[in-house]
């Protein structure tokens, strides 16, 4: 095999390589921004946002929508340019990839949509929080432990009995400096 055969098969080689990478890279990614859609959907789900909610998040989601898509678009031109025999490090494409993925979630992040999600979302967990606690405290209760409410009060108690012991303390330092004149 000549040296300019090898070369070529070599060459193949390395743009076959560098076209299933950035084919599995923008299937990932797509992946990647598929779930969090589908993520944020389903947070927004159980809340009607209003109407000027829904057109910023649609906004914010057709924002990120372009950073993908630019980000695609610089992978095929440094893929091409890879092709043309231009010295093009790898660690550009991870790069591409994960500047373009942190200017989307911005994107969406930012929104009065996605903030209304979550407010909706941390509402929804602490209300579980304390529907788990108020059985937590009633299952120690019927156990015959002291719950919460009863520790709260004997602590209650001893800052009452402390401020009154402090109020005799005061009043017997009076009588005892009254008969010492």
């Amino acid at each position: 095999m000549s040296d300019t055969n090898q070369m070529q098969d070599e060459w193949t080689e390395m743009v076959e390589q560098m076209n299933e990478a950035v084919s599995e890279s923008v299937e990932q990614n797509m992946k990647a921004q598929a779930a969090f859609v589908e993520s944020w959907a389903d947070a927004v789900e159980d809340s009607i946002p209003e109407e000027e909610n829904v057109a910023e998040g649609i906004q914010g989601y057709n924002q990120a929508y372009e950073e993908w898509m630019n980000a695609a678009e610089k992978m095929l031109e440094r893929t091409g340019d890879a092709a043309q025999g231009e010295d093009v490090d790898p660690t550009e494409f991870r790069d591409i990839w994960l500047s373009s993925a942190n200017d989307a979630f911005k994107h969406v992040m930012g929104t009065s949509a996605f903030a209304a999600a979550n407010g909706q979302l941390v509402e929804t967990m602490m209300e579980m929080r304390q529907q788990a606690d108020d059985v937590a405290q009633d299952s120690i209760a019927q156990m015959g432990f002291s719950t919460r409410e009863d520790v709260e009060e004997v602590g209650e108690r001893l800052v009452e009995l402390e401020r009154r012991q402090h109020e005799v303390e005061q009043k017997l330092d009076r009588i005892l400096d009254h008969l010492e004149e």
